[in-house]
């Protein structure tokens, strides 16, 4: 067995029963794919040419496209056609292409589906049963596909997006590309997801075995194993480290630039912080003048107050100077009120003088 039929044997092993392994094997290809370098992709590309039929009606324009390049190369009609365009069959001379037919949006139904998950296993079976309830065909009236939904692997139900066309709408196409001798290998629609394909397992062509001389697949081993197992990996390497140190640096750098102005904002901040700290450590002076205007009696006069941080001294007279005591020990923030003398009497005005101490904490203080 040759290598080629080998790797034949083994997509086809992938592409078993159901559109999920399908979709699994497209993708592992389009992950290959990208992993060569460009001037390969492109080569490799040259040898897997695609014609994409955009079909609307009767009437398709032809779209011819090897790897990320395309070109328009004809239009057809589906009843008075009769062989491809010239510009397809020059670019197609010595290969074979593979032909899509792309439907638009509005001509397929596409929904949610649910299943147990016990049906994994026979999932077109049971869903080719089912569609009669789920749409409005029946089974025999449509054609289609579907794709497993990301979700738990131990979950007790599949969520699936089932897509479906009418039937009719294809045979028409699939006979006259048939015709044309350009069979169509998959059937897509437009926002169609990664790997659909709506053309039934049992009509889709088989895989084509490509034969190469000795020599060639000696010159392909050799190549993919220098670029694959000597080249890329050391490349990728040194790529990877190169983008790394840059990197490195650059976040080094940000890292201490950012260091210097969090410093920066830490000064500053302990400097505006010890100024408030100061301002809200002092008593508000119009605040303790406020409680003393409204507390004390109207026949009290204050001839001296004197403050020194949170002690207060107060020297006047009042009609009933012992009183004084309990009235400031009401007012909030005083505290520890006493004379510091004694009261003594005023001969000629009758009132006593006083001089009276306390302790005043502002209430705009934490």
């Amino acid at each position: 067995m040759t290598l080629t039929d080998r790797l034949n044997r083994f997509l086809r092993g992938l592409s078993g029963p159901g559109s999920i392994a399908v979709m699994q094997t497209d993708a592992l290809r389009e992950r290959l794919f990208a992993c060569l370098p460009a001037a390969l992709q492109r080569a490799l590309a040259r040898h897997h040419r695609v014609l994409i039929v955009h079909a609307e009606g009767g009437h398709a324009r032809l779209e011819l496209v090897a790897g990320l390049e395309s070109e328009a190369v004809g239009e057809i009609d589906l009843l008075r056609t009769s062989t491809l365009p010239d510009a397809l069959t020059q670019r197609t001379m010595d290969q074979r292409h593979a032909t899509e037919l792309r439907l638009p949006r509005h001509a397929v139904l596409t929904r949610a589906i649910s299943f147990p998950a016990q049906v994994r296993a026979n999932l077109p079976q049971v869903i080719r049963y089912e569609l009669d309830r789920l749409t409005p065909f029946q089974p025999d009236d449509v054609i289609f596909d579907f794709a497993a939904q990301p979700g738990p692997k131990n979950a007790n139900r599949l969520n699936l997006e089932l897509a479906l066309c009418r039937r009719d709408i294809l045979e028409d196409w699939l006979k006259r590309l048939n015709e044309l001798g350009s069979p169509i290998d998959r059937v897509t629609w437009e926002g169609a997801w990664s790997g659909a394909n709506l053309l039934p397992i049992e009509r889709r062509p088989h895989p084509r075995a490509v034969r190469l001389g000795l020599s060639t697949w000696m010159a392909i081993i050799a190549a993919v194993l220098a670029v694959a197992i000597v080249l890329t990996p050391l490349w990728q390497k040194k790529q990877i480290a190169e983008v790394l140190d840059t990197e490195l640096g650059r976040i080094r750098a940000q890292a201490v630039a950012v260091d210097d102005l969090r410093q920066e904002l830490e000064r500053a901040r302990q400097g505006s912080t010890v100024v408030l700290q100061m301002k809200l450590d002092q008593p508000q002076f119009l605040e303790l003048l406020r409680e003393l205007t409204d507390r004390l009696p109207e026949d009290t006069w204050i001839q001296n107050l004197e403050l020194d941080g949170n002690q207060v001294d107060l020297r006047g007279e009042s009609g009933q100077a012992t009183a004084l005591i309990a009235i400031l020990e009401q007012a909030p923030g005083i505290d520890g009120v006493s004379f510091k003398s004694p009261v003594t009497q005023i001969a000629r005005t009758g009132k006593e003088r006083f001089n009276i101490s306390f302790q005043y904490v502002s209430r705009r203080q934490p």
